[in-house]
């Protein structure tokens, strides 16, 4: 359940996964059964998909408090390869990354031994367990998180996308910020507000019941399609509480990410947000630019405000700092496409 929360959940699971490994190599127990290991496996090829090989970041998806159970190495917190490459070693015999850096230190301080292959990291990965869809292209990553909720969410993210291009997040999450702050706080980073999603009428996904549980959780459909071009189109939907119905669409390409949203049962309107990247994004009409990447609206219904506003970021636990954000307001149900133009 923990690949229902976040990236860094995840590693604290592994970390300690790890650490009980060890143990057990050490005092030379039994291994444990088939069915705990295939389970384990599974868990590090999550993590593994997740995570940029060149510079160790990763999506900034559910809660984080800041945990790192196995610091022994100089990289940096955001830096999740050092965890990834000790439990591929360990569980799955196999390298994560070749070469010396940071993510060999903590094997070298443990004694353990680094094997001779190298896993091969797959460009499209879909966790149906977690809610998870992963695509890469060229240097190009998107995700897309649709709502398996087994276990009480944290986070009202229903059909959040991030995409990220050479190991840079151009479309993120806002993160956690703190468990313990004002409300507003608490709203904003694990509510809608902080997702790159559709808001209906000014209300979160799901009821807040308390600090960290969301009621009326939402159940999801999706399904996977392949195009005539070879490409891939992942398709997720879901029903809220009251009646509003979203369907989100995305299709990773050479040429950048496309994400189609179908919106209906809105009551007096609904946002698009788009967590921008920091720069000096440029408006004209229903584009943005920064450098040599674009970003397009188009919509059936029409758009009644269209701006760059201040949002906030949170890469690090009780840490937070200024992001633009773009919204997209509409009052009619209808269709929207967002089309994120990567050029070289």
């Amino acid at each position: 359940s923990f690949s229902q929360y976040s990236v860094n959940y995840h590693r604290m699971m592994l970390d300690t996964m790890c650490m009980v490994e060890l143990w057990r190599r050490h005092l030379n127990l039994s291994p444990f059964p088939e069915n705990w290991q295939s389970r384990i496996v599974s868990a590090v090829y999550w993590l593994y998909a997740m995570v940029d090989s060149n510079t160790g970041d990763a999506p900034n998806l559910g809660a984080n408090d800041g945990a790192h159970l196995l610091a022994l190495s100089d990289a940096d917190y955001r830096d999740f390869r050092p965890s990834v490459q000790l439990s591929m070693v360990l569980f799955v015999g196999k390298l994560a990354y070749q070469g010396n850096g940071a993510w060999n230190n903590t094997l070298d301080w443990l004694g353990v031994k680094l094997p001779v292959e190298l896993a091969i990291q797959t460009d499209n990965y879909l966790f149906d367990n977690g809610g998870y869809a992963v695509f890469r292209k060229n240097n190009a990553m998107a995700l897309l998180r649709f709502p398996r909720f087994r276990f009480r969410p944290s986070q009202a993210d229903a059909l959040h996308v991030d995409l990220w291009v050479a190991g840079k997040s151009l479309l993120s999450d806002a993160g956690t910020y703190s468990y313990n702050t004002e409300k507003k706080w608490l709203d904003y980073f694990s509510g809608t507000l902080g997702h790159n999603t559709i808001q209906f009428d000014d209300r979160d996904q799901m009821p807040r019941l308390s600090r960290f549980l969301f009621g009326e959780w939402l159940k999801s459909s999706y399904e996977l399609t392949r195009l005539a071009d070879d490409t891939q189109l992942f398709r997720a939907s879901y029903r809220d509480y009251k009646n509003a119905s979203h369907t989100r669409s995305i299709r990773l390409t050479d040429d950048g990410l496309s994400v189609y949203d179908e919106i209906a049962g809105l009551k007096d309107k609904a946002i698009l947000r788009w967590r921008l990247c920091p720069g000096q994004w440029q408006i004209n009409d229903q584009s943005l630019t920064l450098g040599s990447h674009s970003l397009n609206i188009t919509a059936s219904a029409p758009i009644i405000r269209f701006e760059i506003v201040e949002g906030w970021e949170s890469r690090y636990y009780l840490q937070k700092t200024s992001a633009p954000v773009l919204e997209v307001e509409l009052s009619q149900e209808g269709k929207i496409v967002t089309e994120f133009r990567l050029h070289s």
